[in-house]
């Protein structure tokens, strides 16, 4: 089978409320989604990555397979008991068994909107760059202390880091499967560093402000608190400078007599 032009992605656990929802959304955009990069309307393809979950969201999304060849259902193995691996290593796992050109990354818990994505796709060949970053802060809602953690958070990473990116939060993202396939995402939180390692690397990162629903059915499974994810962030961002410095081209060509 030819790779299709884009594989969406979404990592999800104890999303029993959601997934089908989920599928649904993405059933819709897909199509659009394929045809604005080239290709045809099942040039598309879902990657659910089941991370460690205990309820019956891998049941759901299963049963929902006959009809939808293009849904893939990806499994963790190595979880915690009764937790998931973590957002990073869910990334890690899915970007590894999709096979898309382009790969677009959202939540499983519906308030990433999917509706989004073209017009992420679009600013993308206007711009021509290599990956798009969805930015919720306009649309978000978040009482004083999450606000004032977010504005000390992102001063310290462009101290530490140079980094620009206004919500590394937002899993909302569009990009070439090169910069997917680079960053090193067995290590937990470094996919909020998706789009500073990509300019690390040498590819155009690009901004947009996209929608951010509430949450309607569940908990937040990979939330943490501001106090609690301070300290891991802030050590998250040395490691990250560090992994930058110590970085080297890895690029080779065969050559012959």
């Amino acid at each position: 089978m030819a790779p299709p032009r884009i594989s969406l992605i979404a990592p999800a656990h104890n999303e029993e409320e959601n997934v089908s929802r989920l599928v649904e959304e993405v059933g819709r955009v897909g199509p659009v989604l394929a045809r604005k990069l080239g290709g045809g309307e099942g040039d598309f393809e879902f990657v659910l990555v089941d991370d460690g979950s205990t309820d019956g969201t891998r049941g759901r999304a299963m049963a929902m397979q006959g009809e939808r060849p293009w849904l893939r259902i990806v499994a963790m193995t190595k979880t915690p008991p009764g937790k998931g691996g973590g957002q990073s290593a869910a990334f890690h796992a899915g970007f590894r068994a999709c096979r898309g050109e382009w790969i677009a990354v959202l939540d499983a818990d519906l308030q990433n909107d999917p509706g989004d994505l073209p017009a992420m796709i679009e600013l993308m060949q206007r711009e021509r760059a290599d990956m798009v970053q969805g930015d919720r802060s306009a649309n978000r809602r978040d009482n004083f202390v999450r606000r004032v953690g977010s504005i000390v958070g992102r001063r310290f990473r462009g101290w530490i880091l140079g980094d620009t990116i206004r919500d590394t939060g937002c899993s909302l993202r569009l990009m070439r499967r090169e910069i997917a396939l680079a960053v090193p995402l067995e290590f937990r939180g470094i996919h909020r560093f998706i789009p500073l390692t990509a300019r690390h690397l040498g590819f155009k990162v690009v901004e947009t402000a996209v929608s951010h629903r509430p949450r309607v059915a569940g908990e937040t499974k990979y939330g943490m608190g501001v106090l609690t994810r301070a300290l891991p962030g802030l050590i998250d961002c040395f490691a990250v400078r560090w992994m930058k410095n110590r970085r080297r081209p890895t690029e080779s060509v065969e050559v012959r007599s």
